[in-house]
């Protein structure tokens, strides 16, 4: 395309960020509540910029950035002197080059390149989508759960919990459990809940791959009819990927089922909807491809007459669902009585945050209107932060 503007550069940014209250495994793949300081999580950001003096952005808000940034690093040299506006092409390319080790690092380029097109058209990314709303519905996800008197250590303090995020205006609420996936303790607390707050607000569990058998799926989901539960999210310790076995599970509980989130591209989401194993598609941005790829889970699943779940929060998640008729809750994760998001990210400027506080008196968060992403990152505070720089000119 003629006139467009060219990739000349991109910055990757690796820095780090504490969150009191929160602690992280080595990792940084797993965060939990734990009193205190918390300790460091290693976060990145994205520029890339073109010749038209136009630069997309982005910071993806939550941790596995050593494993996500090696991806994106490798696959941004492919980008430098291309089209900018060509996201359709470079997801093409991108998927191409990440087939034999996953498509995870795709997200982060394909959204700081929305970022960089958005601006450049001045307009915000959910207009170039087509638009379809701009406040959202949210649920409160909870953090996993923990051991200690004053967090989530019992199925009376999910319960507590749950009443809090109904009196400050959600509608809907999701709890995930214990990492020991104990069934009896987590049927216990799905009973608590629902005793307490069922009937007032939608109720929703995820066992996060927990749960360790197939009985343990069963048992615990035919609680969740007793209930109403809206859904029943990765059931078990299969990985949450096997089309035979929630397609049985699907046979034996009423309960929708919703898996998805562990695979990574569009066609193994379709497959399992279409075999009957998932009640609705699930896609994450920063996972699944950015918003071109997830746009493709959203537009096959509407096509089937099916809904899709946004995965996590953030800004590039809220411009998605913006676009989205078939999909019911922006989900505000990971909240917990106790402590700010476990994701928080202390980048973004004035105006915008992924707080249990930042729904409006609807139950619903706002998706930002100003070009591109709509966020303003403060690039002083993650240079001053900052333990790594890569730059890619070619």
């Amino acid at each position: 395309m003629a006139g467009q503007p060219i990739i000349t550069k991109i910055e990757v940014i690796a820095f780090t960020v504490q969150v009191e209250n929160i602690a992280a495994d080595p990792g940084g793949i797993g965060v939990f509540y734990q009193p205190g300081p918390g300790s460091p999580q290693v976060r990145f950001g994205l520029r890339i910029h073109s010749d038209a003096g136009v630069t997309g952005e982005y910071v993806p808000p939550r941790g596995r950035a050593r494993v996500i940034m090696a991806h994106v690093v490798a696959l941004a040299h492919g980008l430098v002197g291309k089209a900018a506006l060509e996201r359709e092409r470079h997801y093409q390319t991108m998927r191409k080059a990440t087939r034999h080790v996953g498509e995870v690092g795709i997200g982060a380029l394909d959204i700081a390149l929305w970022d960089l097109a958005g601006k450049f058209h001045d307009a915000p990314i959910c207009q170039l989508l087509g638009g379809y709303r701009g406040k959202l519905p949210a649920y409160a996800s909870t953090l996993g759960g923990d051991r200690l008197p004053d967090g989530l250590s019992s199925p009376e303090a999910y319960a507590d919990f749950a009443e809090r995020c109904l009196a400050g205006g959600y509608p809907a609420y999701k709890m995930h459990g214990w990492k020991e996936g104990d069934v009896g303790e987590e049927i216990a607390m799905i009973r608590a809940v629902a005793e307490r707050v069922g009937g007032r607000m939608q109720l929703m569990y995820d066992s996060a791959c927990n749960l360790k058998t197939f009985a343990d799926a069963v048992r615990l989901g035919r609680v969740c009819d007793e209930y109403g539960y809206l859904w029943l999210e990765d059931p078990y310790s299969d990985g949450g990927i096997s089309i035979h076995a929630h397609r049985k599970l699907r046979e034996l509980i009423r309960t929708p089922i919703l898996i998805g989130e562990h695979v990574r591209n569009p066609e193994s989401n379709l497959d399992i909807l279409v075999a009957g194993a998932s009640d609705f598609a699930r896609a994450d941005p920063d996972y699944d491809g950015g918003i071109t790829g997830c746009l493709k889970i959203a537009r096959a699943a509407e096509a089937l007459g099916m809904d899709v779940e946004v995965h996590a929060c953030g800004p590039a998640m809220r411009h998605l669902m913006a676009a989205l008729r078939n999909s019911n809750y922006y989900e505000m994760n990971l909240v917990h009585p106790r402590t700010a998001n476990a994701w928080h990210l202390p980048v973004y400027g004035e105006g915008y945050a992924d707080e249990l506080d930042s729904i409006d008196a609807a139950g619903c968060v706002e998706v930002p209107q100003g070009p591109g992403l709509g966020v303003r990152y403060d690039w002083n505070a993650i240079e001053r932060d900052a333990i790594e720089r890569t730059v890619i000119t070619g």
